[in-house]
């Protein structure tokens, strides 16, 4: 069993880098730029083009902002939380929201959690749940090797050695269910949900402990039920997601020597989906 259901497409991924060749190769075809061959590989424009793309894809945040926003307007809609808004630049997270039951619930979008960003995050003292969400719109990324960087590497050594606790992760975009990220949830039935142009199968959905863990009063908490996190459960129930489909995460934590080190425990479907070595936390 992995970590997340899908994995990367490695025939997609062969395509990828056949066409990134072909770039690299017949560039000088391209377009009516006025020069020869030479001239657009010495010249800097071919190298000046694919460093503009990178930094427009990378600055970016609207096309991730308009895929949430999409989702919660259609969750408001089915009446799965009330209301929900944009938290605004000058916060440390994206997006508050008020659930069915009156609750306070807090998103902090990140990308694909295998880089130090993923570290960076505030739970802010109104958020009566306040979740992560992965938005990860590289094709080419590997989910597992990324979702496991996200909760292991850097998420526990945050939760644990900073104290900030967080109720869950979403890991879910608008490549899910498509060539570059195949879903096995899709196989047996086509699950996937309308949404404004996006056709999205379940999220991938892992519910962490209510309570810090440390070595001395809390050495293992387990992660809560998916009904104790109402907006998990709300992502769940409103997008077709399978009760054996939820990821619970545990964590054990103590002191060896002069080290802390934590182990994770991911369970899904009542059996352990992976799980880590005693790793020592190291911040710098």
């Amino acid at each position: 069993m992995s970590i997340i259901p899908c994995e990367k497409n490695k025939a997609f991924e062969l395509k990828i880098r056949e066409f990134a060749e072909t770039l690299k190769t017949e560039a000088h075809t391209l377009g009516s730029n006025g020069l020869d061959e030479n001239d657009v590989y010495n010249s800097g424009l071919f190298r000046g083009a694919i460093e503009r793309i990178r930094g427009q894809f990378a600055a970016s945040m609207n096309e991730k902002r308009q895929f949430v926003d999409r989702v919660l307007g259609y969750m408001q809609d089915q009446g799965y939380v009330q209301t929900y808004e944009s938290s605004g630049s000058t916060n440390r997270h994206d997006y508050t929201l008020k659930l069915r039951s009156g609750k306070t619930a807090v998103i902090e979008l990140k990308g694909c959690l295998d880089g130090n960003n993923t570290n960076i995050f505030q739970r802010p003292a109104h958020a009566e749940e306040f979740i992560i969400w992965s938005v990860c719109a590289n094709r080419g990324a590997d989910p597992r090797r990324n979702v496991w960087s996200g909760l292991h590497t850097r998420l526990s050594a945050t939760i644990i050695a900073e104290e900030k606790r967080v109720d869950g992760l979403v890991v879910w975009d608008w490549v899910c269910g498509t060539i570059g990220r195949i879903c096995p949830k899709l196989t047996a039935s086509d699950r996937r949900t309308t949404v404004a142009q996006y056709r999205l199968p379940p999220p991938c959905i892992y519910v962490f402990p209510s309570t810090i863990p440390t070595p001395r009063n809390n050495a293992n908490p387990r992660a809560q039920p998916l009904a104790a996190v109402e907006l998990l459960q709300a992502f769940h129930r409103c997008f077709d997601g399978r009760d054996e489909e939820v990821n619970f995460v545990d964590f054990e934590v103590a002191h060896r020597d002069e080290d802390t080190v934590r182990r994770t425990i991911v369970r899904r479907g009542g059996e352990i989906a992976k799980e880590s070595e005693e790793t020592a936390i190291r911040r710098e």
